[in-house]
């Protein structure tokens, strides 16, 4: 690892989403450095208030501006805004109420069934800045 005065530690957090989309982070816009698994990309950084951003190719964050006070290192972790937890409810709200109007037969049932499927597209699509998010890490990366 080359010796820099700043670093920016960087992971993806272990959620279903993520696994499925090869996101990278671009610093100052002309360095990409992939994400891949749950491993840490360890950025050296030479000068002060660098920018970065994730994207996966459709989805991009909006640029995060760096202030460093002193020689050091930040921490961040890649996150979705669909987590599993999220994701698991959708399913099950999908399969109880599908299941429910099959059995009664109502048609209105069937229809609420996709709400969590159109809502996951409508945030997959039409809010594609606010799909990836960087955080700062919960714990300490390096």
């Amino acid at each position: 690892m080359p010796n820099a005065p700043y670093y920016i530690v960087i992971a993806r957090r272990k959620q279903v989403l993520l696994t499925l989309l090869n996101a990278c982070v671009i610093v100052n816009n002309k360095d990409i450095y992939p994400l891949s698994g749950s491993k840490r990309v360890i950025i050296p950084v030479e000068k002060d208030h660098p920018s970065i951003v994730v994207t996966d190719g459709f989805h991009i964050t909006r640029p995060l501006e760096l202030v460093y006070d002193r020689p050091g290192y930040f921490n961040f972790e890649v996150t979705c805004i669909i987590d599993d937890l999220a994701l698991l409810g959708g399913a099950l709200i999908l399969a109880i109420f599908y299941l429910l109007g099959f059995v009664t037969g109502f048609l209105a049932l069937k229809v609420l069934s996709f709400v969590p499927v159109i809502c996951f597209l409508i945030i997959y699509y039409l809010k594609p800045e606010k799909f990836l998010r960087i955080r700062r890490a919960e714990k300490k990366l390096m």
